[in-house]
């Protein structure tokens, strides 16, 4: 998960709430559930002595907000009686969390985060285009591409004339189709689009693919669902979307589980497992991605800046942290993850992670 959007954790001091949820409203208690997880969580949290405040705050922006349509989640963070992050997520959490310590608990939301990447969608014909850029938080902008060439019809005589009037008609098509591809590799290249949906007329988006520069074309899908035309069933492209958006997640997974195995296998330098070595990444600010596993109750040290992490007390000393605290390693490891800028992923079966840690590294 990119973690641009958490960065104003790292800039905020605790300590935190930080709530994790089953916010689904798809039963017709979910009403009166919803209240008594807010009771648990309430209590939760006034045993861990987290201050009226805050937990106020956390009560009073679930209870401001319309419920969700079907399962769903919410991931909360608090501090000082204000809200500093929330979430929806796209599936409940496997466990409702409510923690108040030092450092903020956002594992649940990289996890479950209902934001999808940004990605794009061209409803493409004969004469151009509907684009459509689906940003992360669920805004749509649209531009509509209209081709030069508008004399786009089949020729319908016969002899020479027929065949002069064809190709006519198919130059004026590829135009069309030229000033579109140039449309959609500008908005791929302005926007953080990881995957551009092709629909409509089967004909036009086949020639559209082949017109894409490959790094366009390296994360275009086609799709028989939906189109350009009146009446063209929305739901059906929708919910193909998101198949390919799902699916690409899990290649997504795989893809760093291989690239975590090569390099490891090949001694480059560029990964590294265990508490020891993935903390001591961090605290060089030389981690690209971290990859979370099971990390259980395992504990590091930190002191007052982010990326003073370890796992003793000598190697704190060094960087400036003359009185270390303990911290849980789930909190402390991502924050520090967070404050340079790496990414975070947690991952699943695909990868056994000594100490539930490893990290990618920018350089050896």
């Amino acid at each position: 998960m990119d973690t641009h959007d958490l960065r104003p954790l790292t800039t905020t001091t605790g300590p935190f709430a930080s709530v994790h949820f089953d916010q689904s409203h798809d039963t017709e208690d979910a009403a009166k559930q919803l209240e008594l997880r807010l009771r648990e969580i309430k209590a939760a949290l006034s045993e861990q002595d987290a201050d009226p405040e805050t937990v106020d705050a956390i009560v009073a922006a679930v209870e401001a907000t319309p419920p969700p349509v079907g399962p769903a989640g919410r991931s909360l963070i608090a501090a000082h009686g204000e809200i500093v992050a929330d979430r929806r997520l796209a599936a409940p959490p496997t466990a409702q969390e409510a923690r108040y310590s030092d450092l903020p608990y956002f594992l649940p939301v990289v996890t479950h985060a209902d934001d999808a990447p940004e990605y794009v969608v061209v409803l493409v014909d004969r004469h151009g285009a509907d684009v459509e850029v689906h940003h992360r938080g669920g805004t749509v902008r649209d531009d509509t591409v209209q081709g030069a060439e508008d004399d786009v019809h089949k020729a319908r005589t016969g002899g020479s004339a027929h065949r002069d009037l064809q190709h006519r008609t198919e130059e004026a098509v590829r135009h069309n189709l030229e000033d579109v591809a140039t449309a959609v590799a500008k908005t791929v290249e302005r926007t953080d689009a990881r995957l551009v949906v092709l629909a409509g007329e089967v004909q036009a988006r086949a020639e559209l693919l082949g017109l894409l520069p490959e790094p366009v074309r390296a994360i275009a899908e086609e799709t028989d669902a939906g189109g350009r035309a009146a009446g063209a069933d929305r739901a059906e492209l929708d919910e193909h979307v998101h198949e390919l958006l799902a699916g690409r997640h899990l290649r997504e997974l795989d893809d760093l589980a291989d690239r975590f195995r090569a390099e490891t296998g090949r001694g480059s330098g560029l990964a590294v497992s265990g508490l020891e070595a993935v903390t001591a990444a961090l605290s060089e600010s030389n981690v690209a991605t971290l990859l979370v596993g099971d990390p259980g109750d395992a504990e590091v040290l930190t002191g007052p800046e982010p990326t003073q992490v370890g796992v003793a007390a000598p190697r704190l000393a060094a960087l400036g942290a003359t009185e270390p605290a303990p911290h849980r390693a789930d909190e402390a490891l991502p924050y520090a993850a967070v404050a340079v800028g790496a990414d975070v992923v947690v991952m699943d079966e695909r990868l056994d992670l000594p100490g539930g840690f490893a990290a990618l590294l920018r350089h050896p």
